[in-house]
């Protein structure tokens, strides 16, 4: 690898683990503001039981991380499973913070430059594994990304949408990076 290359790497290993502390700033947010009944409500669905409910989709996007972790990078601590039937949001929260902790871990050694043990981004046990690179962080992304706007999409049609502070708050990342630590915002290092 040459100097401009290591360079190149590790900025990409310090901006994803920001990227990935923003994102998950913008699941807590989600959390902390969502109205308490919403979190075990169901939508009337046809055929009934085929919609997860806001508390199932948090956990599955917690022990997803926990599944990257444990197939990627199973020297990093590995966070314990929440239970989509029995969690609170608090427990949620708690979860989530900590498996993005870990996975920022993930990110940084993957991309950091630093020659570390993490080669492979293993994202199930079914797909081929890719070389570590931006790809990882993207389908990282995607993921959450996709589940949260389900979360904001299926409180709303509950009858409990997001305060407009909150849903337009999730896309304010200049803030986001400074609530995560970052005291430049997105491109700056810090």
């Amino acid at each position: 690898m040459t100097t401009r290359q290591h360079k190149v790497h590790t900025q990409l290993g310090r901006a994803a683990v920001q990227i990935f502390a923003a994102n998950d700033r913008m699941n807590q947010l989600v959390i902390e503001h969502l109205d308490p009944a919403a979190w075990r409500a169901k939508l009337p669905a046809k055929p009934p039981g085929n919609t997860r409910t806001i508390a199932a989709i948090f956990t599955h996007m917690h022990n997803v991380r926990t599944k990257w972790i444990r197939l990627t990078a199973p020297h990093l601590k590995v966070p314990t499973q929440l239970n989509r039937a029995h969690c609170t949001p608090q427990q949620a929260r708690a979860g989530l913070a900590e498996s993005a902790a870990r996975c920022a871990e993930m990110l940084a050694e993957a991309l950091g430059g630093c020659e570390g043990r993490i080669e492979k981004f293993r994202r199930d046990g079914w797909g081929q594994p890719w070389p570590v690179g931006p790809e990882m962080l993207c389908y990282m992304l995607s993921h959450e990304a996709h589940h949260r706007g389900q979360v904001c999409m299926l409180a709303h049609q509950l009858g409990f949408p997001l305060p407009i502070e909150v849903a337009s708050g999730i896309w304010n990342w200049e803030k986001l990076w400074k609530e995560c630590g970052s005291s430049g915002g997105p491109g700056y290092d810090s």
